[in-house]
Protein backbone atom coordinates (compact mmCIF):
# COMPACT_ATOMS: atom_id res chain seq x y z
CA UNK A 1 0.00 0.00 0.00
CA UNK A 2 1.09 3.82 -0.28
CA UNK A 3 0.61 5.32 3.12
CA UNK A 4 1.21 8.72 3.72
CA UNK A 5 2.40 9.79 8.20
CA UNK A 6 1.67 13.15 9.13
CA UNK A 7 3.68 13.91 12.50
CA UNK A 8 6.40 11.42 11.51
CA UNK A 9 9.03 13.38 13.63
CA UNK A 10 7.20 12.83 16.77
CA UNK A 11 7.91 9.59 19.51
CA UNK A 12 4.99 7.56 17.47
CA UNK A 13 5.33 8.73 14.04
CA UNK A 14 8.96 8.37 13.71
CA UNK A 15 8.79 4.70 14.76
CA UNK A 16 5.50 4.04 12.62
CA UNK A 17 7.49 5.01 9.86
CA UNK A 18 10.41 1.92 10.51
CA UNK A 19 6.95 -0.61 10.99
CA UNK A 20 5.42 0.33 7.96
CA UNK A 21 9.11 0.18 5.69
CA UNK A 22 9.20 -3.29 7.34
CA UNK A 23 5.98 -4.23 6.31
CA UNK A 24 6.64 -3.42 2.63
CA UNK A 25 4.51 -0.44 2.50
CA UNK A 26 5.39 2.53 0.42
CA UNK A 27 5.50 5.56 2.61
CA UNK A 28 5.38 9.12 2.09
CA UNK A 29 5.97 11.49 4.89
CA UNK A 30 4.80 15.18 6.07
CA UNK A 31 6.66 17.97 7.96
CA UNK A 32 7.08 21.53 7.43
CA UNK A 33 10.27 22.02 6.61
CA UNK A 34 11.15 19.14 4.87
CA UNK A 35 15.03 19.51 5.97
CA UNK A 36 13.99 18.20 9.43
CA UNK A 37 13.14 14.96 8.03
CA UNK A 38 17.09 14.09 6.98
CA UNK A 39 17.94 13.28 10.30
CA UNK A 40 15.66 10.20 10.44
CA UNK A 41 17.26 7.01 9.33
CA UNK A 42 14.59 6.33 7.13
CA UNK A 43 14.76 9.42 5.36
CA UNK A 44 15.91 8.17 1.93
CA UNK A 45 13.11 5.29 2.09
CA UNK A 46 10.60 7.51 1.90
CA UNK A 47 8.35 10.14 0.22
CA UNK A 48 8.68 13.75 1.43
CA UNK A 49 6.24 16.40 0.82
CA UNK A 50 6.07 19.97 2.84
CA UNK A 51 2.87 20.20 4.30
CA UNK A 52 1.43 22.55 6.79
CA UNK A 53 -1.78 21.10 8.42
CA UNK A 54 -2.93 24.54 9.64
CA UNK A 55 -3.26 25.76 5.86
CA UNK A 56 -5.74 24.05 4.09
CA UNK A 57 -4.27 25.31 1.00
CA UNK A 58 -1.07 23.77 2.27
CA UNK A 59 -2.76 20.30 3.28
CA UNK A 60 -4.39 20.35 0.10
CA UNK A 61 -1.34 21.01 -1.93
CA UNK A 62 0.92 18.09 0.61
CA UNK A 63 -1.70 15.46 -0.90
CA UNK A 64 -2.06 16.43 -4.24
CA UNK A 65 1.74 16.32 -4.81
CA UNK A 66 1.76 12.64 -2.90
CA UNK A 67 -0.14 11.25 -5.71
CA UNK A 68 -2.42 8.40 -5.02
CA UNK A 69 -2.70 7.31 -1.18
CA UNK A 70 -4.31 4.49 0.35
CA UNK A 71 -4.56 5.25 4.23
CA UNK A 72 -3.43 8.68 5.62
CA UNK A 73 -2.15 8.50 9.57
CA UNK A 74 -3.15 11.59 11.61
CA UNK A 75 -0.74 12.21 13.75
CA UNK A 76 -0.49 15.65 14.68
CA UNK A 77 -1.51 17.14 17.89
CA UNK A 78 -0.35 20.83 19.44
CA UNK A 79 -0.79 20.14 23.03
CA UNK A 80 1.54 22.35 25.17
CA UNK A 81 1.05 24.85 22.55
CA UNK A 82 -1.47 28.43 23.25
CA UNK A 83 -4.81 27.21 22.05
CA UNK A 84 -4.18 24.06 21.10
CA UNK A 85 -7.53 22.82 21.61
CA UNK A 86 -8.94 25.10 18.48
CA UNK A 87 -5.80 24.54 16.54
CA UNK A 88 -5.71 20.66 16.47
CA UNK A 89 -9.79 20.87 15.17
CA UNK A 90 -9.00 23.15 12.50
CA UNK A 91 -5.81 20.92 11.39
CA UNK A 92 -7.67 17.67 11.68
CA UNK A 93 -10.69 19.39 9.40
CA UNK A 94 -7.86 20.95 6.89
CA UNK A 95 -5.98 17.60 6.46
CA UNK A 96 -9.49 15.72 5.96
CA UNK A 97 -10.87 18.02 3.29
CA UNK A 98 -7.38 17.66 1.75
CA UNK A 99 -7.63 13.40 2.16
CA UNK A 100 -11.33 13.94 0.64
CA UNK A 101 -10.25 15.97 -2.97
CA UNK A 102 -7.15 13.67 -3.24
CA UNK A 103 -9.53 10.52 -2.90
CA UNK A 104 -8.08 9.10 0.14
CA UNK A 105 -10.22 6.02 1.16
CA UNK A 106 -9.01 5.78 5.32
CA UNK A 107 -7.33 8.01 7.67
CA UNK A 108 -5.54 6.47 11.16
CA UNK A 109 -6.10 8.18 13.81
CA UNK A 110 -4.27 7.89 17.48
CA UNK A 111 -6.05 9.83 20.17
CA UNK A 112 -6.89 9.15 24.15
CA UNK A 113 -10.06 7.25 25.35
CA UNK A 114 -12.68 9.62 25.95
CA UNK A 115 -14.20 9.25 29.31
CA UNK A 116 -18.07 8.49 29.27
CA UNK A 117 -18.70 11.75 30.78
CA UNK A 118 -19.82 15.60 29.25
CA UNK A 119 -16.96 16.71 27.57
CA UNK A 120 -17.33 19.62 28.89
CA UNK A 121 -16.08 18.40 32.02
CA UNK A 122 -13.20 17.25 30.11
CA UNK A 123 -9.51 18.73 30.05
CA UNK A 124 -8.80 20.49 27.21
CA UNK A 125 -5.80 17.66 26.09
CA UNK A 126 -9.00 15.02 26.65
CA UNK A 127 -11.36 17.07 24.49
CA UNK A 128 -8.93 18.05 21.98
CA UNK A 129 -8.28 15.10 20.84
CA UNK A 130 -12.02 13.75 20.66
CA UNK A 131 -12.70 16.88 18.86
CA UNK A 132 -10.25 16.25 16.34
CA UNK A 133 -11.61 12.72 15.58
CA UNK A 134 -15.07 14.48 14.87
CA UNK A 135 -13.26 16.77 12.77
CA UNK A 136 -11.49 13.97 10.71
CA UNK A 137 -14.60 12.40 10.06
CA UNK A 138 -16.39 14.50 7.24
CA UNK A 139 -19.51 13.90 4.75
CA UNK A 140 -18.13 12.05 1.72
CA UNK A 141 -15.06 11.87 3.16
CA UNK A 142 -12.54 8.86 4.11
CA UNK A 143 -13.16 6.00 6.38
CA UNK A 144 -12.08 6.94 9.93
CA UNK A 145 -9.77 4.48 11.84
CA UNK A 146 -9.71 5.80 15.56
CA UNK A 147 -7.29 3.83 17.70
CA UNK A 148 -7.73 5.46 21.60
CA UNK A 149 -4.83 4.50 24.27
CA UNK A 150 -4.15 5.73 27.45
CA UNK A 151 -0.43 5.89 28.64
CA UNK A 152 2.49 4.47 26.09
CA UNK A 153 4.89 2.89 27.54
CA UNK A 154 8.90 3.01 26.46
CA UNK A 155 11.82 5.68 26.58
CA UNK A 156 10.93 8.66 24.63
CA UNK A 157 7.62 8.59 25.02
CA UNK A 158 6.57 11.78 26.78
CA UNK A 159 4.25 10.59 29.37
CA UNK A 160 6.84 7.81 30.44
CA UNK A 161 9.51 10.22 30.91
CA UNK A 162 7.29 12.72 33.11
CA UNK A 163 6.82 9.62 35.66
CA UNK A 164 10.38 8.70 35.01
CA UNK A 165 11.68 11.83 36.30
CA UNK A 166 9.35 12.55 39.08
CA UNK A 167 10.45 8.92 40.21
CA UNK A 168 13.69 9.96 39.94
CA UNK A 169 14.13 13.17 41.47
CA UNK A 170 11.71 13.33 44.40
CA UNK A 171 12.48 11.34 47.11
CA UNK A 172 9.23 11.62 48.80
CA UNK A 173 6.24 11.59 46.20
CA UNK A 174 2.61 12.54 46.82
CA UNK A 175 -0.24 10.48 45.93
CA UNK A 176 -3.26 12.12 45.31
CA UNK A 177 -6.58 10.94 45.06
CA UNK A 178 -6.64 10.37 41.39
CA UNK A 179 -3.97 8.37 40.94
CA UNK A 180 -5.88 6.04 41.79
CA UNK A 181 -8.15 5.79 38.93
CA UNK A 182 -7.93 3.42 36.35
CA UNK A 183 -5.97 3.28 33.48
CA UNK A 184 -4.92 0.90 30.68
CA UNK A 185 -1.44 1.78 29.77
CA UNK A 186 0.27 0.17 26.66
CA UNK A 187 3.23 -0.81 25.02
CA UNK A 188 5.01 1.06 22.47
CA UNK A 189 5.55 -2.30 20.08
CA UNK A 190 1.77 -3.37 20.86
CA UNK A 191 0.38 0.44 19.48
CA UNK A 192 2.93 -0.14 16.38
CA UNK A 193 1.48 -3.52 15.91
CA UNK A 194 -2.39 -2.24 15.97
CA UNK A 195 -1.51 1.02 14.08
CA UNK A 196 0.35 -0.90 10.72
CA UNK A 197 -2.53 -3.76 10.70
CA UNK A 198 -5.43 -1.31 10.54
CA UNK A 199 -4.24 0.21 7.20
CA UNK A 200 -5.79 -2.88 5.71
CA UNK A 201 -9.20 -2.60 4.35
CA UNK A 202 -10.42 -5.64 5.65
CA UNK A 203 -10.63 -4.15 8.65
CA UNK A 204 -14.13 -2.06 9.46
CA UNK A 205 -13.75 1.96 10.39
CA UNK A 206 -14.78 2.82 13.18
CA UNK A 207 -13.53 3.87 17.15
CA UNK A 208 -11.39 0.86 18.77
CA UNK A 209 -9.95 1.02 22.23
CA UNK A 210 -6.07 -0.21 22.45
CA UNK A 211 -4.54 -1.54 25.82
CA UNK A 212 -2.19 -3.92 27.14
CA UNK A 213 -2.87 -7.33 28.79
CA UNK A 214 -2.41 -6.26 32.49
CA UNK A 215 -6.02 -5.69 33.93
CA UNK A 216 -7.38 -3.45 36.73
CA UNK A 217 -4.27 -1.20 36.45
CA UNK A 218 -4.24 2.51 38.72
CA UNK A 219 -2.48 5.57 37.37
CA UNK A 220 -0.14 4.64 40.47
CA UNK A 221 1.15 1.36 39.51
CA UNK A 222 2.79 2.45 36.65
CA UNK A 223 4.86 4.51 39.11
CA UNK A 224 5.37 1.44 41.22
CA UNK A 225 6.38 -0.63 38.28
CA UNK A 226 8.64 2.21 37.39
CA UNK A 227 9.87 2.11 41.07
CA UNK A 228 10.78 -1.36 40.85
CA UNK A 229 12.35 -1.67 37.83
CA UNK A 230 15.04 0.91 38.75
CA UNK A 231 15.30 -0.77 42.37
CA UNK A 232 15.10 2.70 43.82
CA UNK A 233 12.04 2.68 46.75
CA UNK A 234 10.78 6.37 47.73
CA UNK A 235 8.67 7.51 50.34
CA UNK A 236 4.70 8.14 49.11
CA UNK A 237 2.76 9.95 51.12
CA UNK A 238 -1.34 10.32 50.42
CA UNK A 239 -2.94 13.66 49.30
CA UNK A 240 -6.67 13.23 48.40
CA UNK A 241 -7.25 16.47 47.73
CA UNK A 242 -4.89 18.09 45.53
CA UNK A 243 -5.55 18.21 41.70
CA UNK A 244 -4.28 17.49 38.78
CA UNK A 245 -3.92 21.24 37.54
CA UNK A 246 -1.78 22.46 40.50
CA UNK A 247 0.05 18.62 40.22
CA UNK A 248 0.51 19.59 36.58
CA UNK A 249 2.38 23.10 37.69
CA UNK A 250 4.66 21.32 40.12
CA UNK A 251 5.83 18.82 37.57
CA UNK A 252 5.90 20.99 34.78
CA UNK A 253 8.90 22.98 37.13
CA UNK A 254 10.31 19.70 37.94
CA UNK A 255 10.65 17.30 34.95
CA UNK A 256 12.58 18.73 31.62
CA UNK A 257 10.18 18.15 29.53
CA UNK A 258 8.69 20.93 28.31
CA UNK A 259 6.58 23.01 31.08
CA UNK A 260 3.57 23.65 28.92
CA UNK A 261 3.50 20.30 27.97
CA UNK A 262 4.15 18.55 31.19
CA UNK A 263 1.24 20.89 33.04
CA UNK A 264 -1.32 19.48 30.09
CA UNK A 265 -1.02 15.89 30.16
CA UNK A 266 -0.87 15.96 33.93
CA UNK A 267 -4.05 17.98 34.02
CA UNK A 268 -5.69 15.18 32.24
CA UNK A 269 -5.18 12.42 34.58
CA UNK A 270 -8.78 13.74 36.93
CA UNK A 271 -10.58 11.02 34.40
CA UNK A 272 -10.59 6.86 34.49
CA UNK A 273 -8.72 6.35 31.18
CA UNK A 274 -9.57 2.71 30.91
CA UNK A 275 -10.72 1.01 27.72
CA UNK A 276 -14.73 0.23 27.57
CA UNK A 277 -13.81 -2.52 25.07
CA UNK A 278 -11.31 -5.03 23.33
CA UNK A 279 -13.21 -5.07 19.89
CA UNK A 280 -10.00 -4.29 18.27
CA UNK A 281 -8.36 -8.11 19.69
CA UNK A 282 -11.04 -9.84 17.91
CA UNK A 283 -9.74 -8.43 14.82
CA UNK A 284 -6.15 -8.11 14.75
CA UNK A 285 -4.50 -10.65 16.34
CA UNK A 286 -1.58 -9.53 18.64
CA UNK A 287 2.04 -10.48 17.66
CA UNK A 288 3.87 -13.68 18.64
CA UNK A 289 3.95 -13.86 22.29
CA UNK A 290 0.91 -11.75 22.77
CA UNK A 291 0.34 -8.35 24.49
CA UNK A 292 3.43 -7.10 25.90
CA UNK A 293 2.91 -6.59 29.94
CA UNK A 294 3.23 -3.55 31.76
CA UNK A 295 6.04 -4.90 33.43
CA UNK A 296 7.93 -6.01 30.58
CA UNK A 297 7.91 -2.55 28.74
CA UNK A 298 9.11 -0.58 31.82
CA UNK A 299 12.10 -2.49 32.34
CA UNK A 300 13.15 -2.55 28.93
CA UNK A 301 12.55 1.78 28.65
CA UNK A 302 14.70 1.84 32.19
CA UNK A 303 17.52 -0.99 30.45
CA UNK A 304 17.59 1.48 27.58
CA UNK A 305 21.23 1.73 25.91
CA UNK A 306 22.78 4.49 24.48
CA UNK A 307 20.37 5.75 21.68
CA UNK A 308 20.47 4.27 18.27
CA UNK A 309 19.19 5.19 15.11
CA UNK A 310 15.37 5.01 14.97
CA UNK A 311 14.70 1.92 12.18
CA UNK A 312 17.52 0.15 14.50
CA UNK A 313 16.42 -0.32 18.25
CA UNK A 314 17.12 -3.92 19.14
CA UNK A 315 13.72 -3.10 21.17
CA UNK A 316 11.08 -0.83 20.48
CA UNK A 317 10.97 0.18 24.08
CA UNK A 318 14.55 1.98 23.38
CA UNK A 319 15.59 5.23 23.24
CA UNK A 320 16.00 6.92 19.44
CA UNK A 321 18.43 8.81 18.13
CA UNK A 322 16.06 11.51 17.19
CA UNK A 323 13.65 11.46 20.30
CA UNK A 324 14.06 14.63 22.30
CA UNK A 325 17.51 15.56 24.42
CA UNK A 326 15.21 15.66 27.36
CA UNK A 327 14.33 11.65 27.04
CA UNK A 328 15.81 9.22 28.92
CA UNK A 329 16.99 10.11 32.45
CA UNK A 330 18.94 12.92 33.78
CA UNK A 331 22.04 10.60 33.42
CA UNK A 332 21.44 9.77 29.58
CA UNK A 333 20.16 13.51 29.23
CA UNK A 334 24.09 14.49 30.34
CA UNK A 335 25.70 11.26 27.91
CA UNK A 336 23.64 13.04 25.00
CA UNK A 337 24.96 16.17 25.77
CA UNK A 338 28.61 15.61 25.86
CA UNK A 339 28.28 13.06 22.76
CA UNK A 340 26.23 15.95 20.65
CA UNK A 341 29.07 18.81 21.80
CA UNK A 342 31.97 16.38 21.11
CA UNK A 343 30.58 15.46 17.82
CA UNK A 344 29.41 19.14 17.23
CA UNK A 345 33.38 20.07 17.69
CA UNK A 346 34.89 17.46 16.07
CA UNK A 347 32.51 18.66 13.14
CA UNK A 348 33.50 22.00 13.00
CA UNK A 349 37.23 21.10 13.74
CA UNK A 350 37.23 19.12 10.68
CA UNK A 351 35.39 22.00 8.68
CA UNK A 352 38.25 24.27 9.59
CA UNK A 353 41.23 21.68 8.81
CA UNK A 354 39.74 21.05 5.23
CA UNK A 355 39.05 25.27 4.88
CA UNK A 356 42.98 25.64 5.53
CA UNK A 357 44.03 22.85 3.79
CA UNK A 358 42.17 24.36 0.66
CA UNK A 359 43.73 27.94 1.37
CA UNK A 360 46.77 25.96 1.27
CA UNK A 361 47.07 23.86 -1.56
CA UNK A 362 44.78 26.48 -3.97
Amino acid sequence: MRLFVTGATGYVGSRLVCSLLAAGHEVVVSSRRTASLRQFSWYDAVTAVEMNADDQWSAHDALQVAGQIDALYYLVHGIGQDDFDDADVRAANNVALAARDASVRRIIYLGGFVPDVDRNRLSPHLRSRADAADALNIPGGADLVWLRAAVILGAGSTSFEIIRYVADRLAVIPEPGWTRNPMDPISIRDVLHYLTAVARPEVPAGAYDIAGPDEGVRYGEVLTEYLRAIGQPRLRLPFPDVSTRLVGKVAGRIVPVPTSLTEDLVTSLDQPMAASEHTIREIVPALPGGLTPMRKAIAAAVRSPAPRPVCELSNLHHLAETDPMWAGGDAMRVRRMIGSTVSTTVSSTGRVAQSMVSLLTG
